[in-house]
């Protein structure tokens, strides 16, 4: 889940001041309301616990947005709010626990009656249907409708832009070439997958996989039905099994969804399906969609990026206590390529952590509230094997150690300094300005770089090419990350795994290719017990940053907005910090 991002270009002092404003605010703003509900709740009133809990039935759930979803077809989403979203009409086998935090990180049944059988050599998982679940139109769910909609995702020819876990685990030989040239009556030609009858499913996985329920929580794993499957267009009007359906879509414009009256709540113990109807407002301008959410016109911002500056300090001084200040599960990061002289040197890399200023990289982010904490390693702390106390360059003190930064130049072969380029992109304003709070501080060790700002639109081309990184001397990279699920393997292997490096989409920026952290992620894969696997994970990543082939700025964190009408409201880690929509209510 890489995509989510922006655009930057804001001088740090301009990021500082806003940061300021920030902390001068902290303390104001009580329980007001929003000028169209009732009482707020109360500042992260929606953190590590439900906020407003009602099981009141009715009233329209308002979303608004400046980005529309990648698509909104199960196995072509990507974006995690489509992933949030997409439960009011797609139904999985399991999901993550509908509960605060990291209650969510667990996965329970959905669809099926339980979380599946395993076989001893844990290659075999074997699920059973629960009763009553049923299509839009009132057919049943089949087990050979899960199988189809699994099927999909092998189209990539087609149905292209989704996760490809599934893929990975169940077929890495990319044998099966998905169901539009499948040559099998029945279209369910992928053998991985069996279905006995039309309430049993069987998925044999190619090697042991201690996340392969993660991978069945994703959308991508929800059911199709054949014969309302329309290929690329399916996203334009997905066929629900889940508590609502779509009534309309106009692209970039609005979506509204109402009941599914088909749906049955007997059969469905995740969702509440309070709100009568539920839609999506698109804008353009993020301010204006701020200042609509801060008037209580909306509930809330769809991809929960966070306020805007101005929105932001607007809702801090009198609207406090509509906001919450969730961890995303993301770490903005700096990436040192070993294709680029002089990064092939890790006393190199361990110069430029050392010169950093990070308290200045984390108001470059916005602050410690809308920027995060300041980031010590590669995992952040919403994934299993997170350390809090592991920070083995003293990050958390803040301040450059200038006289550590030499000591490196100097075992490097270059005491005096040396010239790069740092890489980012044109349409992300933080990422520039951690460019710059970059630039001024390694200036100070005779470390000379120039900015490059490219076409954030054109990331996987540029940044994600390692010809084009060497080309372009981009020794510095600044980026982003997010995990497709809460676990080493969905955080840490695309960024550090060599065998996950790329010629095109690249993720593993530094280019790292070191078998011992190879065998730690095999090892960690292959491991059932989420903490056994958490711990071989941290292993992995202190290896990563024994080599300093990172530097994290911070693990972030965002504002975002509630409004005074909802209800059962929490932020849940298995969201990247967003809030759990299909828990959502309104009050009349």
């Amino acid at each position: 889940m890489a995509t989510q991002g922006n655009s930057r270009r804001r001088l740090t002092a301009t990021a500082a001041l806003v940061a300021a404003a920030l902390i001068g605010v902290a303390g104001c703003g009580g329980g007001k309301g929003d000028s169209k509900g009732g009482k707020a709740p109360g500042y992260n009133a929606g953190i590590n616990k439900v906020a407003s809990p009602s099981t009141k039935k009715g009233g329209e759930l308002k979303f608004i947005s400046t980005q529309d979803a990648d698509s909104w077809d199960p196995q072509r989403g990507y974006y995690g709010f489509m992933w949030d979203f997409s439960r009011y009409y797609v139904r999985t086998l399991v999901t993550p626990k509908p509960a605060p935090g990291a209650q969510s990180s667990e996965v329970v049944p959905d669809m099926a009656t339980d979380t599946g059988t395993v076989s001893p050599d844990k290659k075999t998982y074997t699920f059973h249907l629960r009763d009553g679940l049923t299509w839009e139109d009132g057919k049943p769910v089949t087990t050979q409708d899960i199988k189809y909609g699994i099927e999909r995702t092998w189209a990539q020819d087609k149905i292209s832009g989704g996760p490809t876990w599934l893929m990975q685990v169940l077929d890495p030989g990319r044998e099966y070439k998905g169901p539009y040239k499948d040559t099998t009556s029945d279209k369910l030609g992928l053998k991985p997958i069996e279905t006995p009858d039309a309430k049993t499913i069987v998925f044999h996985l190619a090697k042991p996989n201690g996340d392969f329920l993660q991978m069945l929580a994703l959308p991508a794993a929800g059911p199709v039905r054949q014969d309302k499957d329309t290929g690329e267009k399916y996203g334009l009007h997905p066929f629900s099994d889940g508590p609502y359906k779509f009534k309309s879509y106009d692209s970039n414009k609005s979506l509204a969804l109402v009941r599914n009256d088909k749906w049955n709540q007997s059969s469905d113990p995740i969702r509440k399906a309070l709100p009568d109807k539920i839609s999506i407002k698109f804008t353009t301008n993020a301010d204006d969609m701020d200042s609509r959410l801060i008037n209580g016109e909306y509930d809330l911002d769809l991809a929960a990026t966070g306020m805007g500056a101005a929105g932001r300090q607007k809702a801090m001084q009198s609207n406090k206590a509509n906001l919450d200040n969730p961890q995303t599960g993301f770490i903005r990061f700096a990436a040192f390529p070993k294709s680029v002289a002089p990064f092939d040197n890790e006393h190199c890399r361990k110069a430029v952590i050392y010169a950093s200023d990070h308290t200045s990289l984390q108001t470059a982010r916005g602050g410690p509230e809308a920027g995060g904490d300041i980031g010590t390693s590669m995992l952040p702390p919403v994934v299993k094997g997170y350390d809090a106390n592991y920070d083995p360059y003293q990050l958390k003190q803040g301040k450059p150690d200038l006289a550590k930064a030499k000591e490196e130049l100097k075992a490097c072969g270059h005491e005096n300094g040396f010239k790069t380029t740092i890489a980012v992109r044109n349409n992300k304003q933080p990422e520039i300005a951690t460019a710059e709070s970059m630039q001024a501080a390694l200036k100070k060790v005779g470390i000379d770089t120039q900015i490059d700002q490219y076409d954030g639109a054109q990331s996987t081309g540029i940044v994600g090419s390692p010809k084009n990184v060497k080309a372009k001397n981009y020794g510095i990279i600044i980026f982003g990350w997010g995990s497709d699920f809460p676990s080493g393997q969905g955080f840490l292997q695309p960024l550090a795994d060599g065998r996950f490096i790329e010629q095109s989409g690249n993720q593993n920026y530094p280019e790292i290719s070191d078998p011992e952290i190879n065998k730690l992620f095999d090892e960690g894969i292959a491991e059932s017990d989420p903490a056994k696997a958490g711990a071989i994970f941290q292993e992995a990543d202190k290896k990563v940053m024994e080599g300093a082939w990172y530097m994290p700025f911070t693990y972030e964190k965002n504002i975002i907005w509630r409004s005074s009408r909802l209800t059962n409201v929490y932020t849940a880690d298995a969201y990247n910090g967003r809030y759990d929509y299909a828990a959502l209510g309104v009050t009349r």
